[in-house]
This record gives C-alpha cells, structure tokens and sequence, in this order.
C-alpha cells in the first residue's frame, strides 16, 4: 500500500528523460501556435486588404454605372422627337409656363403617354416614371404588374430635386417589388424652363458586373433579406442561402459598418464585407466574400505536416538521450557499487579506469578518495575518543562557569547582614563593656571584617568585566587570590609564605585576567601538592628583573614530567581523571600572559616540586597607591554625641536590620533619624518633612533608588543633592555612569559606620 510517506524513487533515465521530452514537446507545441498564428494572420491581412480593395472597386464600379445611366438617357431626353413632343404638349396646356392653368390637358397627357409607351417598347428602359408640372405623373412599365406605390415613392425625393432646380440629373438604386432598378431622372425643358421630370428604370445588374470585374462573391440584401447575389457556387437557391446567412452572421445594426468577420456558408470559410450601397434606402446594403477554404486547408495540412516532423523528431531525439543516458550511466553503476562497499566498511575496493574523459578522471578520483577516507577513518577513531574527553571537559567547564555565579549570587546576599553585624559590632565597643564581653565583640567585628574582605573579593573575582589595562600593582592582586583559596589552602594543610617586593614596580595590564591566573596557578599548585602528600608549601615572590617584574609560584609537589612540560598549555590536556579538571586552566592562563606582552615559564625544582615563573613588562608609569582603609575604631576614637545635633536624616532601605543599626548609631551621634523601608513611603516622608541628608538603597521592591532620586530631583532639586546610595548589589556600568553624571555617592555593603559619617560630612559641608 502506498501512504502519503512513501518515496517514488526514478532512474536517472526517468529524471533526464521526461523532462527533455516535455521540453521538446513544449517547443513544438509553442512552435507550431506560433507558426500557424504567423500564417493565419498574415492570411487576414491579405484578405481583409482584398476586401477593402472590392469595396472600393465596388463603390467605384457604381459610381461609373450611375454616370453611364444619366448620360445615356440625357441623350434620349435631347432627341427631337421627344423635345417635340415636349412642345406639343406644353402649346396643348392653356397659359404660359408658369403662370395659372386650366384644368388637366388630357390630350397632352395622352401625347406624353404614347411617347413613354414608345420607349417602352424600343426597350429603352423597362419603367419610365413622367411627371410635369401641371399633370398628374404618368407611368409605363414592361410588366404590368409592377407597383406603381412603390415606382413613385422610390422617385419622389429625385423628381423634387430635378423639379426644383436642384440637380440637372439624380441616378439612385430603388427596391420595387423585391427588384433592385437603376432609376435616372431628368428633367424635361421647353423654352428654356423645366416642364417636368422624366425617370428612368432598369433592373440592375451590379453584382454580375462585380463579378465579372474583381472575380469576388457578392450578395445584395435589405433588411436582412437578399434581392440578388453572385456565388461561385451557382447551384445554391435564395432560400437556403437566406438561412444560412440568418444562422451566420448577426442582424444588421447600422446603414454602414463596413465590418469584416469570419463566415462560413455551406461548410466553407469565407470572410465578409458587410457595406451600405449609395442608395434612397439606407437599408439596402452588399456582402463581399471572400472565401478563405483553400488557404485554411493549405494551413492545416502544413500544421499537421510539421507535427508528424515534430513527432518524429521528439522521438528520434528521445532515443539519442536515451542511449547517451545508458552509456554514461555504465560508469555511474560501478562508482554507485564503489560507494556501497564504502559504505559496509570496505575502503580496498578499486573502480576500474576504462575512459580518459571526464569519468575516467572522475573514477580516479574516487580511487583517490577511498584512499584518503581510509586514512582519514583511522585518525578518526583517534579523534573520536579525544572528542568524548573534550566532551566531557567542557561539561565540567560549564559546571565551573555555573558555580561562579552562584558564588557571586550568594556573596551579593551576605552583604546586607554583614552590614548589620559590623555596625552593630561598632555600636557595641561604644559602650561600656567588660572586659570579656569588650573581647568577643571585638572578635566579632574582626570576624566580620574578614568576611567582608572575602565577600569582596569572591565578588571582584566573579563579576564579569570588560578587558581594561590600567597601571597595577601585582602585590594587591596576590594577596586577594590568597584570600580566594584561604578555606582551601588551610584544610589542606598548606602552608603559604609571600616575599612581595614592596618596591615592586606597576605593569600595564587588566587586573581581573591577572588575578584569574595567579588563583589557577595557585589552586593547580594546592591540587598537585593535596593529590601526592598529606601536607605542603607554596611560596610565592615578587621582584624586578630588569625591564620586567617577574612573579614566582613554587610548590613542595610531585613536579611535572619532563614529557609534559611542553604540553601542559595546550587545550585541554590535563593528567587528572576525567571530571576533576578540563584542561583549559592553564591554556588560558598561557593566552592572558601572552596578550600582555609577557611570558610564563614551568620547571621543576631540583628537590622535588614545580615552579611557575612569569613575567610581564613593567608600564613605565608609579607604582599606584593602595586605596587608604578606614580605621575600624575610628567610630569609637572621635566619639561625639553633639556632631549631628540639629540634622535630620532619612534612611530607606527594605532590610529593617539595616534601618535600625543606621538609626541607633547616627541617633547616637545627635542626628534625627527618619526611615523608610521601600521608595514610595520615603516619597511620602519627604513631602511630609524636610530632611538634611538622604540615606537610599539603590535596589529596592517598589520603586528602585534612582527612580526616587529622579521624583525627587523634579519637585526638590536642592534635596535631591543631598541623597546618598547605598546598594548589596553588584554596580553595572550603566549604573556608574548614572553616577558620575549626576556625581552621586555610592556607598558599597559592607560598609562601616565611619563610611556612612564621612559621606554625611561631604554631603553636609558641600
């Protein structure tokens, strides 16, 4: 059963082959349209100038006809004997011409009457129409039957003009019972004035004129109904022919739309000419055909002709595909067969070259890379395994990555009761204790104090930073590190000992990634020295070598083998068991020291043990200062309980613990203090009442600190001044251009009592 998943699979044959012959076919399709679209209109420019050409020959031709008539029977009204008649007939009529006369002359009618009866009979015209001025009009016609309504009628608007002097002859087409007359009128002169007006009629023979002159199928109708036509064809009957022209071509809708369309009469093709004839009846109107069967049929043959070559071709053509297909397959098998075997494992398979063309090479190629693969899969299986260690080196890695923020996550949370244990440490060795008591409290603060060295320092190390190098001094560095790996260093039973050149010159360098590789260079030393012996030293030196300060970190450990010293900076390569190192340590370290312009150097000692030497160019420029500490009594030393009488002081913070500690110890100090333990109640107290000094934590629930510094700073400028951050937190770089560009203090948990006091002062004394 086939679902809708299952893969139709097609041979190259199929996949060249359909698509050449729906290309081809295509083409020939488009060519043959276009062919026959070229030819079929080119055949109805050719006929449809064919047709305008008849009609106007047509037109002409009764033009000419119309001249022929009036002259010839102008020549009959000149004769004698008729002006004769004329004048006997006018001497018969009573008074002058005009003037009044006397009732009809019946006699003069009689005259007239004889001479048209006359011409009737010399066959001068089958219907002769008389009319004077004074008589009723007389009418002699060859067949008696003839309607003398109609005669009339088809005469009266010539007559008038020819009466009137508007014309001095009219030759027009008439329709008299269903017969089309040429009819001429004249007028008829006596003495110089017109008498009357003589009309002419003979049946009219245009269409076998027409043909015999352009050879062109014709037919008369009016109305939509034919009165005479000239067809090749002569055996076609008016009636059928009505019909089939009433099935063919639609009502006529205007006296001379001059339109040709496409017809076809009696299982021909024709085109037709659909034009008025000048005529009194603006419905008599000509059909001019020209028929088109035999171009058509020529068309038809030739378009059937190209297709059978067409056809012939595509199959011809299929062939040829096919058989270069099969031949350029062959070879296409033996690499398929190649590849399988390549593929179950079997790289000695070899295609057999037989060509020098473009298989030829592409079979050596394969060869060639069969070859290759074969090599390439044994440094695979080599590689493999060293990926799986990587593999597993960088989970560790990532573990490591983890934990430092974790570290720094928990070192940021111990900040608030750090503060509150150091303040309240100080609040106690202000009052009066004993002994014992003043000693424990004394620990305390000591205690504290070295938690927050170490929370500090736990913090620098995790924070992320950008790379900046600014003159430093190594010593500081070293001893922060130590304070890193205290815990680690102490229950593994090392001992560490520092000489730190005090005159040791400053290096231009970033003091974050020269921490990271004095903390992993000293933690590999304590790891070599807790895997080989239950106890050890490390010692550490600082001095000045030259252009260079030169640091160096010797351990009591195993040492390093001599065939891994030169690999120990390669990435990833570590002698530990997997999971307990990634093998990167080092190679950082190796690529940090050499960004800096300097160099690191492994050796073994010669009692036994490593040794790290490295060395970074000096910068040229001071040592810098260590920033000055605080004395941790001096909150206890100048005691003043006058110092803020008269200063009042509000402190927001959401740690109670912080809020009563800073209340008791400036109350102590003589300031009122307010507090707040979120931003909006601080808002509320402060347009409650107006506070000398501003105390705020920058990260609260609520509304942060910057966000009451800047309400603040829109409804009291001047207070605004007087506000001084305190924050646990971890200080962004957008924070500390905030900062600076408001120059705001920011005051880092911990802090001591004599830090909170002096950021008073300098907010006080501004």
């Amino acid at each position: 059963m086939i679902t809708a998943k299952t893969k139709i699979r097609f041979s190259l044959r199929t996949k060249v082959l359909v698509p050449v012959v729906v290309v081809m076919v295509l083409l020939m399709t488009i060519s043959m349209w276009f062919a026959y679209r070229r030819v079929y209109d080119q055949l109805l420019i050719e006929a449809r100038a064919q047709l305008m050409e008849s009609g106007r020959e047509f037109s002409y031709l009764q033009e000419i006809h119309s001249h022929e008539m009036v002259w010839r029977y102008r020549n009959i009204v000149s004769e004698p004997k008729f002006k004769a008649v004329a004048a006997i007939a006018e001497a018969r009529a009573a008074g002058t011409p005009g003037r009044t006369r006397r009732p009809v002359d019946t006699s003069a009618q009689e005259t007239f009457r004889g001479l048209i009866q006359d011409l009737i009979r010399d066959r001068v015209a089958d219907v002769i129409l008389l009319t004077t001025i004074t008589d009723p009009p007389l009418t002699a016609a060859r067949d008696s039957h003839l309607s003398v309504p109609e005669l009339e009628a088809a005469c009266a608007d010539s007559i008038n003009l020819v009466l009137n002097g508007s014309l001095s002859s009219k030759a027009d087409l008439a329709l008299i019972d269903g017969q089309l007359y040429d009819i001429t009128t004249l007028p008829i002169i006596v003495k110089g004035e017109i008498y009357g007006a003589i009309s002419f009629g003979v049946p009219n023979s245009l269409e076998n004129d027409f043909y015999e002159l352009t050879h062109s199928e014709m037919i008369l109708r009016v109305k939509d109904q034919i009165i005479a036509y000239k067809l090749a064809k002569s055996e076609i009957r008016r009636p059928s022919l009505q019909q089939e022209l009433a099935a063919r071509l639609p009502p006529q809708t205007a006296p001379d739309d001059r339109q040709i369309r496409p017809i076809t009469l009696f299982g021909e093709r024709y085109l037709c000419l659909n034009a008025s004839l000048n005529s009194v009846n603006s419905q008599l109107n000509y059909l001019v055909l020209y028929p088109i069967e035999k171009s058509m049929l020529a068309l038809e043959k030739t378009q059937r002709l190209i297709f059978l070559v067409s056809l012939i071709a595509i199959v011809c053509g299929a062939g040829a595909v096919s058989l270069f297909i099969r031949y350029a397959s062959a070879p296409l098998q033996q690499l398929r067969t190649g590849a399988e075997a390549i593929g179950s494992g079997d790289f000695t398979h070899h295609v057999a070259v037989k060509t020098h063309d473009e298989f030829g090479e592409l079979a050596q190629g394969f060869n060639q890379m069969t070859a290759k693969l074969k090599h390439s899969r044994d440094e695979l299986e080599s590689t493999l395994q060293r990926l799986k260690d990587t593999q597993a080196q960088l989970i560790q890695s990532e573990k490591l990555s983890g934990l430092g923020e974790f570290i720094a996550g928990v070192a940021h949370e111990l900040n608030n009761p750090l503060t509150t244990v150091m303040g309240f440490s100080e609040l106690l060795q202000q009052d009066n204790l004993s002994p014992d008591h003043k000693t424990s409290v004394d620990l305390i603060l000591k205690s504290a104090q070295r938690c927050q060295r170490i929370v500090q320092t736990l913090l620098s190390f995790a924070r992320s930073h950008q790379p900046e190098r600014t003159p430093i001094n190594v010593n500081p560095l070293i001893e922060a590190s130590l304070d890193i790996l205290a815990y680690q260093l102490r229950t593994g039973n090392i001992e560490v000992t520092t000489q730190l050149d005090p005159a040791l010159p400053s290096t231009f360098a970033d003091s974050h990634q020269l921490q990271q590789v004095f903390v992993n260079i000293i933690n590999n030393s304590r790891q070599a020295i807790e895997g080989h012996q239950p106890q050890g030293q490390i010692k550490i030196t600082t001095q000045t070598a030259g252009p260079n300060i030169r640091i160096t970190i010797q351990d009591t450990g195993p040492g390093i083998p001599e065939a891994n010293l030169t690999k120990i900076f390669d990435p990833f390569f570590t002698t530990k068991e997997v999971g307990k190192g990634t093998g990167l340590g080092l190679s950082l370290c190796y690529g940090i020291i050499q960004e800096h312009g300097g160099n690191i150097i492994p050796t073994n000692l010669p009692g036994g043990g490593a040794a790290f030497t490295i060395e970074l160019p000096t910068s040229g420029e001071p040592t810098p200062e260590p920033p000055a500490t605080s004395a941790s009594d001096s909150s206890t030393t100048d005691f003043n309980p006058n110092e803020g009488r008269g200063k009042a002081v509000l402190a927001i913070d959401d740690e109670e613990a912080i809020l009563e500690m800073l209340q008791e110890a400036l109350v102590r100090r003589g300031y009122e203090v307010a507090t707040a333990n979120n931003g909006a109640a601080g808002l509320r107290r402060l347009r409650e009442h107006n506070y000398d000094v501003i105390l705020c934590d920058w990260k609260m629930p609520g509304l942060t600190g910057q966000q009451v510094y800047e309400q603040l700073r829109a409804t009291n400028p001047t207070l605004a001044a007087r506000l001084i951050f305190i924050t646990g937190d971890l200080v962004s770089d957008k924070t500390r251009e905030f900062l600076a560009a408001e120059k705001k203090i920011c005051l880092a948990k911990p802090f001591t009592i004599a830090e909170i006091r002096n950021a008073i002062s300098q907010v006080l004394t501004a």
